[in-house]
């Protein structure tokens, strides 16, 4: 343990306990009588922490009860609360990560946040140990790429990178621009100005076989650009919008449809009947078929034609194979 997290500690279990012992100190930090000093005057003289001893309740205490709010701590510091919302924040963004793609570069964060809050009753471990977060369709990335693209982001450089197409099922070397990493539908995805297609493009993290870091400068993308060609389209694989769907929703599936986010510009509204109305700009439609499939009887595709014959396509070879 570092002498910066053991200050940390020290004033943690003062302000979370309100009076503390100098053997329970000594034991959740396994340090010597004498260690506890140095830390103890270095908290007093050089950081102004009111602590007292207090010979009635038998241990050390803030004098100012709002003490710890007026310590100069350097580094990284947290209240009890802010620290139990860094802890859900870590394990849910762990969580989500099925495809194991960044849980080990935040491990080191989470050693800290123990460090930081210690033993007590709502220790990082129990909170982690109470949220479940269950994960659906996340794939398998690679945790080398990974750091490269990261590396790529921050140095603003471009990658040299070798891609599979699972829709196309073809690879192919590409020299990229990235602009963003994205975490959509349980899986990972770099927004990047392609060179070689001369255009901005989405590539599945899972389908980079290999990134390499370069020493070219990035070719910088405005957000007003990335969003103009990514947000207004449904899906991740997507370009520019250039059509708008049109969905009707049976009152019973509408109580849950109403709350659901499917587009950045969707527009929803209930009839007369209780039906919900959903309509938003798309270009690909791979995935809206999916989900509008999901709700089977409980939808109905108003617009445009060619999506509703796509879904009326994809229900009859359902029911074919189910007479098969």
């Amino acid at each position: 343990m570092s002498d910066m997290e053991r200050l940390h500690r020290i004033t943690y279990m003062i302000q979370h306990r309100k009076c503390v012992p100098i053997e329970d100190f000594l034991d959740e930090l396994e340090i010597s009588k004498a260690t506890f000093k140095r830390d103890l005057d270095y908290l007093r003289d050089r950081l102004k922490a009111s602590i007292t001893y207090d010979r009635y309740l038998g241990g050390y205490k803030f004098e100012n009860p709002d003490g710890i709010n007026k310590i100069e701590m350097p580094g990284l510091w947290f209240s009890e609360k802010e620290a139990t919302a860094l802890v859900l924040m870590q394990h849910l963004l762990s969580s989500l990560d099925q495809g194991g793609l960044i849980g080990p570069h935040i491990e080191p964060l989470t050693a800290i946040i123990d460090g930081i809050l210690g033993q007590s009753e709502t220790t990082a471990k129990e909170l982690r140990k109470r949220i479940k977060v269950i994960g659906m369709g996340s794939r398998k990335n690679s945790i080398e790429n990974f750091a490269e693209i990261g590396a790529s982001l921050l140095k603003r450089n471009r990658l040299q990178i070798d891609y599979y197409s699972k829709g196309k099922d073809e690879y192919t070397e590409r020299e990229i621009s990235p602009q963003r990493l994205i975490y959509y539908r349980e899986n990972w995805y770099l927004d990047g100005y392609c060179h070689m297609r001369n255009g901005l493009r989405s590539f599945a993290v899972d389908g980079i076989q290999s990134a390499v870091l370069t020493n070219k400068k990035a070719q910088e993308v405005s957000e007003k650009e990335c969003h103009e060609h990514f947000a207004q389209s449904y899906g991740i694989f997507s370009g520019k919008a250039t059509q708008r769907a049109k969905l009707r929703f049976t009152p019973e599936h509408a109580r849950w449809v109403a709350g659901e986010h499917w587009h950045g510009q969707q527009i929803g509204s209930f009839d007369k009947q209780g039906y919900y109305i959903l309509e938003f700009d798309f270009d690909q439609d791979p995935e809206l078929i999916m989900d509008i499939l999901k709700h089977g009887s409980g939808v109905e595709v108003i617009a445009p034609l060619g999506l509703k014959n796509k879904v009326k396509k994809e229900l009859e070879k359902t029911l074919a194979s189910y007479q098969i």
